[in-house]
């Protein structure tokens, strides 16, 4: 692999946000596919499948981990790093872990590099709230219980707490990101505005190898999150759609179990 260089022109380069999705490779789309094998920089998340690096043969990896409650990345360095290379001429692809748009802090980035001149790219990517659901084998919408979906982090710039209780109002589909150092005030702040038993769920490392998933009710979720050891990074479910989920896991165990009587009969 060799160092990307200066290019003969001062035009600048570009700039590509692309979404790597929740760790699986088999999810990045052909257009993610072919931008990482154009790129000459590759800023690399720590929440990003480190084997997509092979998809980008060319390029100087550069990592650039930002994960909560650990020692990060400064987001102003990310930022420069970007800058600087693109503005030699070169293709910069900003890999992040989920979809780039969504918690990624894009619009903070498209700013900078716009502001600087250079054009910007944005790749779609799965975001782990979908990969979740789709591990539990369930919806996050659905007519019969809730007719939307709100996608939410768990604490605000100011390091304070989204309105709990406006979003309990909303009777959609709760998708928590980036909640599981606060699981316990969360809980709390939901019960006060939802029934004890409205369905929850944790899914940890959601859609990569060490996915791990949790089914539970909203008074048990911080207890059972702990007892079983779940951990960042996880998305937190929490609504009447979640218990398709469970119901669907009774059934299957339900149908096994009479099947099972009948073979021994």
């Amino acid at each position: 692999m060799t160092s990307p260089t200066p290019a003969d022109t001062l035009t600048p380069g570009k700039v590509t946000l692309l979404s790597a999705g929740p760790g699986d490779l088999d999810l990045l789309t052909l257009k993610a596919v072919k931008a990482l094998a154009a790129a000459d920089v590759l800023l690399l998340d720590d929440l990003a499948n480190p084997e997509i690096v092979s998809l980008a043969p060319q390029a100087r990896v550069i990592r650039v981990g930002k994960r909560g409650g650990c020692r990060s990345t400064p987001q102003a360095f990310i930022e420069r790093l970007m800058r600087r290379y693109a503005l030699k001429g070169l293709h910069v692809v900003r890999v992040k872990g989920g979809e780039a748009l969504l918690f990624g802090r894009a619009g903070e980035e498209i700013a900078v590099l716009r502001d600087a001149g250079i054009a910007v790219d944005i790749v779609n990517g799965i975001s782990s709230g979908f990969a979740a659901a789709a591990s539990l084998g369930m919806s996050l919408t659905h007519r019969r219980h809730c007719h939307g979906v709100s996608f939410v982090t768990a604490h605000t710039e100011d390091h304070g707490e989204p309105d709990w209780a406006a979003l309990a109002a909303t009777r959609t589909t709760l998708a928590i990101y980036m909640g599981m150092r606060r699981i316990e005030r969360i809980a709390s702040a939901l019960l006060a505005h939802l029934p004890a038993a409205t369905p929850a769920a944790l899914v940890q490392w959601a859609g990569g190898v060490d996915e791990r998933r949790l089914l539970t009710r909203l008074d048990r979720l911080a207890a059972d999150a702990m007892s079983a050891g779940f951990g960042s990074p996880a998305v937190i479910l929490v609504g009447d759609a979640v218990g398709e989920s469970a119901r669907q896991r009774d059934a299957t165990s339900h149908a096994r179990t009479t099947a099972a009587i009948a073979y021994a009969a």
